[in-house]
């Protein structure tokens, strides 16, 4: 990919977080003049340990996305933002809507709205979920499936990626929205059990706990590694022909969840069980998804090119000596 981000100022909304830090790191090597804001949120999964080889190379600014003072000020200069700060948790967002909302629709409408005002030719890349589709009518779940979300946070998600399209199409703002699947890697946060199963799963593994699988261990999902995710968003600012648009991400191989922990499996020393749904997860789980991500790879290329085992070898050597700085040992 031709290196378009070298001296653009580059705002990273969410970079002490899992995929905003990796984001950051790559945009740094590409000489991109990266400040990084984030709230420092515990449960959000800022984390300090993530930007500590850029540490010296990019600003840092501890800033809510919901201060709509600091948001007018922070975008001004801004060459490219990317809207990565949000609260990911669908058990959370069920437990505590109105937080949901607050971070996810709200912050997300206002950051536009600075933007319109002040910086209105800025690139803006929204990282976007699945979740929005709620359980899916067919497999893989293209862009055009319908759209029925299962919780307050999918909710939310498209609330806020419909005003990235509204902007787009009302306002000529550069906007684009990458609907994220399983994402996994290094940096990831891995404390607490309300986030993503994949991390939680990893996390158990490492420490040698025992790994509950809800239900028959059957539901299948795709995983892309976080490398993967960072190349994905990067193209998306590279091109303006994306304008207004959104896409999904996925993989091309499909794993269940049992497939998943045997891979982990290769590289940790656990054991596992199924357990009945609790009926908090029960009532949102999705069954089995897959996306199907032609429309961006025809757009940009893309494809995933790390496959899981890979990508688990790799995250798991990553944490085995960091467990102190993720989840405390």
């Amino acid at each position: 990919m031709k290196n378009i981000f070298e001296k653009k100022r580059i705002l990273v909304l969410g970079g002490m977080g899992f995929i905003g830090s990796n984001l950051a790191i790559r945009l740094n090597k590409f000489g991109g003049d990266v400040k990084i804001v984030d709230s420092m949120l515990p449960q959000y999964g800022g984390n300090v340990a993530n930007i500590d080889s850029i540490k010296d190379s990019c600003q840092v600014n501890f800033a809510d996305i919901r201060d709509q003072h600091s948001m007018n000020y922070l975008v001004q200069r801004a060459d490219i933002i990317y809207s990565m700060a949000g609260q990911t948790s669908h058990v959370d967002s069920m437990t505590d809507p109105i937080t949901d909302l607050d971070i996810n629709c709200r912050s997300q409408l206002a950051l536009l709205e600075s933007c319109r005002l002040y910086n209105p030719g800025v690139t803006i890349v929204y990282a976007s979920t699945r979740q929005l589709y709620g359980r899916p009518q067919y497999l893989p779940v293209d862009e055009d499936h319908p759209i029925e979300p299962v919780d307050v946070n999918g909710i939310n998600k498209l609330a806020a990626e419909m005003y990235y399209t509204l902007y787009s199409q009302v306002y000529g703002m550069n906007c684009v929205s990458l609907r994220l699947t399983n994402t996994y890697g290094p940096r990831q946060h891995l404390q607490g059990n309300n986030q993503g199963f994949a991390g939680i799963f990893i996390r158990m593994a490492i420490k040698g706990e025992k790994i509950k699988i809800f239900g028959t261990g059957e539901q299948r999902r795709d995983f892309n590694y976080i490398d993967d995710v960072v190349e994905a968003l990067l193209l998306a600012a590279a091109s303006r022909k994306l304008k207004g648009m959104v896409f999904n991400l996925g993989a091309r191989e499909h794993y269940s969840l049992l497939e998943f922990v045997q891979h982990l499996g290769s590289f940790c020393d656990f054991t596992h069980e199924l357990v009945p749904f609790p009926a908090e997860h029960k009532v949102i789980d999705i069954g089995d998804y897959y996306g199907d991500f032609s429309r961006f790879e025809a757009a940009t290329g893309w494809t995933p090119r790390v496959n899981l085992h890979d990508g688990l070898e790799r995250t798991v050597d990553y944490f085995k000596s960091r467990g102190h700085l993720y989840w405390g040992e």
